[in-house]
Protein backbone atom coordinates (compact mmCIF):
# COMPACT_ATOMS: atom_id res chain seq x y z
CA UNK A 1 0.00 0.00 0.00
CA UNK A 2 2.13 3.26 -1.31
CA UNK A 3 1.23 5.93 0.71
CA UNK A 4 2.40 9.79 0.84
CA UNK A 5 4.46 10.83 3.82
CA UNK A 6 1.53 12.73 5.37
CA UNK A 7 -0.63 9.45 5.36
CA UNK A 8 2.15 7.36 6.37
CA UNK A 9 2.51 9.03 9.63
CA UNK A 10 -0.68 9.43 10.29
CA UNK A 11 -1.43 5.40 9.93
CA UNK A 12 1.89 4.45 11.81
CA UNK A 13 1.22 6.56 14.71
CA UNK A 14 -1.95 5.38 14.75
CA UNK A 15 -0.46 1.73 15.03
CA UNK A 16 2.03 2.56 17.64
CA UNK A 17 -0.22 4.03 19.74
CA UNK A 18 -2.83 0.77 19.85
CA UNK A 19 0.11 -1.30 20.10
CA UNK A 20 2.01 -0.27 23.05
CA UNK A 21 5.21 -2.04 24.79
CA UNK A 22 5.51 -3.87 21.19
CA UNK A 23 8.56 -4.23 19.49
CA UNK A 24 8.21 -3.82 15.65
CA UNK A 25 10.77 -3.50 13.28
CA UNK A 26 11.18 -0.78 10.54
CA UNK A 27 11.12 -3.74 7.60
CA UNK A 28 7.52 -4.27 8.73
CA UNK A 29 6.45 -0.64 8.24
CA UNK A 30 9.06 -0.30 5.21
CA UNK A 31 7.30 -3.33 3.44
CA UNK A 32 3.51 -2.70 4.05
CA UNK A 33 3.62 0.97 3.08
CA UNK A 34 5.73 0.32 0.15
CA UNK A 35 8.87 2.72 1.32
CA UNK A 36 12.55 2.87 1.51
CA UNK A 37 13.42 1.83 5.15
CA UNK A 38 15.32 5.05 5.42
CA UNK A 39 12.18 7.08 4.86
CA UNK A 40 10.27 5.19 7.54
CA UNK A 41 13.31 5.87 9.87
CA UNK A 42 12.89 9.66 9.09
CA UNK A 43 8.87 8.89 9.70
CA UNK A 44 10.01 7.77 12.78
CA UNK A 45 12.17 10.41 14.10
CA UNK A 46 9.30 12.90 13.04
CA UNK A 47 6.32 11.12 15.20
CA UNK A 48 8.68 10.57 18.05
CA UNK A 49 9.51 14.30 18.62
CA UNK A 50 5.88 14.97 18.30
CA UNK A 51 4.89 12.27 20.61
CA UNK A 52 7.57 13.46 23.49
CA UNK A 53 6.53 17.06 23.26
CA UNK A 54 2.90 16.88 23.35
CA UNK A 55 3.42 14.25 26.25
CA UNK A 56 1.87 11.27 24.25
CA UNK A 57 4.40 8.53 24.88
CA UNK A 58 7.97 7.96 24.25
CA UNK A 59 9.54 6.20 21.10
CA UNK A 60 12.34 4.02 21.82
CA UNK A 61 14.50 2.29 18.85
CA UNK A 62 16.24 -0.81 19.55
CA UNK A 63 19.53 -1.44 17.15
CA UNK A 64 20.31 -4.27 15.54
CA UNK A 65 19.33 -6.83 13.67
CA UNK A 66 16.48 -7.74 15.62
CA UNK A 67 15.98 -4.35 16.29
CA UNK A 68 12.56 -1.25 15.93
CA UNK A 69 10.40 0.90 17.71
CA UNK A 70 8.74 0.80 21.05
CA UNK A 71 5.96 2.87 22.03
CA UNK A 72 5.54 3.84 25.62
CA UNK A 73 2.53 5.81 26.35
CA UNK A 74 2.91 8.40 28.91
CA UNK A 75 0.54 11.54 30.19
CA UNK A 76 1.97 14.74 31.52
CA UNK A 77 1.96 15.24 34.72
CA UNK A 78 0.08 18.31 35.24
CA UNK A 79 -2.77 17.02 33.05
CA UNK A 80 -2.76 13.85 35.31
CA UNK A 81 -3.29 15.83 38.49
CA UNK A 82 -6.15 18.13 36.88
CA UNK A 83 -7.88 14.90 36.07
CA UNK A 84 -7.45 13.24 39.64
CA UNK A 85 -8.92 16.67 41.19
CA UNK A 86 -11.91 16.26 38.63
CA UNK A 87 -12.23 12.89 40.28
CA UNK A 88 -11.44 14.60 44.03
CA UNK A 89 -14.41 17.03 43.56
CA UNK A 90 -17.02 14.39 42.45
CA UNK A 91 -16.21 11.96 44.84
CA UNK A 92 -16.42 14.53 47.47
CA UNK A 93 -20.32 14.54 46.54
CA UNK A 94 -22.21 13.91 49.96
CA UNK A 95 -24.76 11.44 48.20
CA UNK A 96 -22.01 8.86 47.34
CA UNK A 97 -21.66 8.08 50.98
CA UNK A 98 -22.54 4.04 51.38
CA UNK A 99 -23.14 1.96 54.82
CA UNK A 100 -19.63 0.78 56.26
CA UNK A 101 -17.61 3.38 55.23
CA UNK A 102 -17.40 2.98 51.24
CA UNK A 103 -18.16 5.11 48.36
CA UNK A 104 -20.25 4.95 45.78
CA UNK A 105 -17.40 4.08 42.49
CA UNK A 106 -19.95 2.51 39.74
CA UNK A 107 -20.49 5.53 37.93
CA UNK A 108 -17.22 6.18 37.35
CA UNK A 109 -15.86 2.91 37.11
CA UNK A 110 -18.27 2.66 34.12
CA UNK A 111 -17.19 5.42 32.23
CA UNK A 112 -14.76 5.46 29.18
CA UNK A 113 -13.40 8.39 29.05
CA UNK A 114 -12.53 8.28 33.47
CA UNK A 115 -11.47 4.30 32.69
CA UNK A 116 -8.79 5.40 30.04
CA UNK A 117 -7.47 8.55 31.87
CA UNK A 118 -7.14 6.30 35.07
CA UNK A 119 -6.07 3.80 32.93
CA UNK A 120 -3.30 6.17 31.46
CA UNK A 121 -2.47 7.53 35.02
CA UNK A 122 -1.80 4.04 36.86
CA UNK A 123 0.51 2.70 33.68
CA UNK A 124 2.54 5.82 33.91
CA UNK A 125 3.39 5.48 37.27
CA UNK A 126 4.80 2.33 37.10
CA UNK A 127 6.14 2.52 33.16
CA UNK A 128 10.13 1.98 34.34
CA UNK A 129 9.09 -1.70 35.22
CA UNK A 130 8.57 -4.91 33.76
CA UNK A 131 4.88 -5.83 33.96
CA UNK A 132 3.37 -9.08 32.43
CA UNK A 133 -0.12 -9.50 34.10
CA UNK A 134 -2.23 -7.12 36.12
CA UNK A 135 -4.14 -8.84 38.87
CA UNK A 136 -7.53 -7.92 40.21
CA UNK A 137 -10.72 -9.11 41.92
CA UNK A 138 -14.04 -9.56 40.99
CA UNK A 139 -15.88 -7.67 40.28
CA UNK A 140 -15.80 -3.46 40.75
CA UNK A 141 -11.99 -4.13 39.82
CA UNK A 142 -12.19 -5.43 36.51
CA UNK A 143 -13.27 -2.40 34.37
CA UNK A 144 -10.07 -0.41 35.87
CA UNK A 145 -7.97 -3.60 35.85
CA UNK A 146 -8.80 -3.56 32.23
CA UNK A 147 -8.12 -0.17 31.42
CA UNK A 148 -4.95 -0.54 32.99
CA UNK A 149 -3.92 -3.71 31.19
CA UNK A 150 -4.26 -2.10 27.85
CA UNK A 151 -2.08 1.09 27.91
CA UNK A 152 0.86 -1.87 29.20
CA UNK A 153 -0.83 -4.18 26.48
CA UNK A 154 -0.74 -7.13 29.10
CA UNK A 155 -3.05 -10.05 29.98
CA UNK A 156 -5.55 -9.03 32.85
CA UNK A 157 -6.52 -12.18 35.48
CA UNK A 158 -9.71 -12.21 37.69
CA UNK A 159 -9.44 -13.70 40.93
CA UNK A 160 -12.73 -14.95 42.39
CA UNK A 161 -14.33 -14.81 45.60
CA UNK A 162 -16.95 -18.12 44.67
CA UNK A 163 -15.60 -21.20 42.51
CA UNK A 164 -16.76 -21.08 39.45
CA UNK A 165 -17.31 -24.35 36.83
CA UNK A 166 -16.24 -22.27 33.81
CA UNK A 167 -12.20 -21.65 35.91
CA UNK A 168 -11.31 -25.30 35.78
CA UNK A 169 -8.67 -25.81 37.77
CA UNK A 170 -7.76 -23.43 40.49
CA UNK A 171 -5.92 -22.14 43.17
CA UNK A 172 -7.27 -20.72 46.60
CA UNK A 173 -5.80 -18.94 49.73
CA UNK A 174 -7.66 -18.08 52.85
CA UNK A 175 -7.66 -14.11 53.93
CA UNK A 176 -9.06 -11.95 56.55
CA UNK A 177 -11.98 -9.95 55.04
CA UNK A 178 -11.06 -6.35 56.27
CA UNK A 179 -14.71 -5.45 55.76
CA UNK A 180 -15.96 -7.84 58.38
CA UNK A 181 -13.12 -9.67 59.99
CA UNK A 182 -14.24 -13.01 58.84
CA UNK A 183 -11.93 -15.50 57.21
CA UNK A 184 -12.86 -16.17 53.37
CA UNK A 185 -11.55 -17.69 50.44
CA UNK A 186 -10.50 -16.28 46.90
CA UNK A 187 -9.32 -18.76 43.62
CA UNK A 188 -7.83 -18.14 40.86
CA UNK A 189 -7.59 -20.32 38.07
CA UNK A 190 -4.35 -22.10 37.10
CA UNK A 191 -4.73 -21.45 33.55
CA UNK A 192 -4.86 -17.71 34.15
CA UNK A 193 -1.46 -16.41 35.35
CA UNK A 194 1.86 -17.74 34.36
CA UNK A 195 4.77 -18.66 36.87
CA UNK A 196 7.02 -16.63 37.72
CA UNK A 197 4.75 -13.66 36.10
CA UNK A 198 5.73 -10.26 37.49
CA UNK A 199 2.42 -8.64 38.22
CA UNK A 200 0.32 -5.12 39.07
CA UNK A 201 -2.31 -5.46 41.39
CA UNK A 202 -5.46 -2.88 40.94
CA UNK A 203 -8.26 -2.62 42.96
CA UNK A 204 -11.23 -0.04 43.03
CA UNK A 205 -11.31 1.05 47.17
CA UNK A 206 -8.77 0.22 49.68
CA UNK A 207 -10.29 0.12 52.92
CA UNK A 208 -8.91 -2.87 55.64
CA UNK A 209 -6.42 -4.57 52.67
CA UNK A 210 -7.30 -7.93 53.52
CA UNK A 211 -7.65 -8.77 50.13
CA UNK A 212 -4.99 -6.93 48.86
CA UNK A 213 -2.88 -9.60 51.13
CA UNK A 214 -4.80 -12.38 50.15
CA UNK A 215 -3.81 -11.74 45.89
CA UNK A 216 -0.43 -11.12 47.05
CA UNK A 217 -0.75 -15.07 49.06
CA UNK A 218 -1.77 -16.10 45.61
CA UNK A 219 1.09 -14.62 43.40
CA UNK A 220 3.07 -17.04 45.84
CA UNK A 221 1.16 -19.73 44.96
CA UNK A 222 2.35 -19.21 41.47
CA UNK A 223 5.59 -18.50 42.22
CA UNK A 224 5.21 -14.86 40.88
CA UNK A 225 6.29 -11.28 41.71
CA UNK A 226 4.32 -9.09 43.00
CA UNK A 227 5.45 -5.37 41.27
CA UNK A 228 2.94 -3.19 42.80
CA UNK A 229 -0.41 -2.18 44.04
CA UNK A 230 -2.49 0.45 43.04
CA UNK A 231 -5.57 1.45 44.19
CA UNK A 232 -8.43 4.01 42.82
CA UNK A 233 -9.29 5.40 46.07
CA UNK A 234 -7.69 4.25 49.80
CA UNK A 235 -9.88 5.23 52.81
CA UNK A 236 -6.95 6.36 55.05
CA UNK A 237 -9.23 6.10 58.38
CA UNK A 238 -9.29 2.51 58.21
CA UNK A 239 -6.35 0.41 59.97
CA UNK A 240 -4.26 -1.93 58.03
CA UNK A 241 -1.22 -3.95 57.91
CA UNK A 242 1.56 -1.85 56.44
CA UNK A 243 1.99 -2.37 52.67
CA UNK A 244 2.94 0.40 50.15
CA UNK A 245 0.60 0.82 47.36
CA UNK A 246 -0.27 4.07 44.82
CA UNK A 247 -3.55 5.42 44.96
CA UNK A 248 -5.17 8.28 42.96
CA UNK A 249 -7.45 9.44 45.61
CA UNK A 250 -7.48 9.03 49.63
CA UNK A 251 -10.24 9.80 51.66
CA UNK A 252 -9.27 11.29 55.04
CA UNK A 253 -13.10 11.00 55.79
CA UNK A 254 -16.31 9.48 55.89
CA UNK A 255 -19.46 11.10 58.11
CA UNK A 256 -21.76 8.80 57.65
CA UNK A 257 -23.94 11.05 60.48
CA UNK A 258 -23.64 14.38 59.53
CA UNK A 259 -23.29 13.26 55.45
CA UNK A 260 -20.02 14.13 54.92
CA UNK A 261 -16.85 13.28 53.06
CA UNK A 262 -13.41 14.59 52.60
CA UNK A 263 -11.52 13.59 49.14
CA UNK A 264 -7.70 14.47 48.39
CA UNK A 265 -5.13 13.72 45.81
CA UNK A 266 -3.67 10.28 46.64
CA UNK A 267 -0.04 9.28 46.54
CA UNK A 268 0.61 8.53 43.19
CA UNK A 269 2.21 11.30 42.40
CA UNK A 270 4.88 11.45 45.57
Amino acid sequence: MKLRRSERMVVISNYLINNPYQLTSLNTFAEKYEAAKSSISEDIAIIKKAFEESHIGEIETVTGASGGVIFTPTIAQDEAKKIVEGLCESLSESDRILPGGYIYLSDLLSTPHVLQSVGRIIANAFKGQKVDAVMTVATKGVPLANAVANVLNVPFVIVRRDLKITEGSTVSVNYVSGSSDRIEKMFLSKRSLKANSRVLIVDDFLKGGGTISGMVSLLKEFDSTLVGVAVFADNTQEERDSFDYKSLLSVSEIDVKNNRVHVEVGNIFD
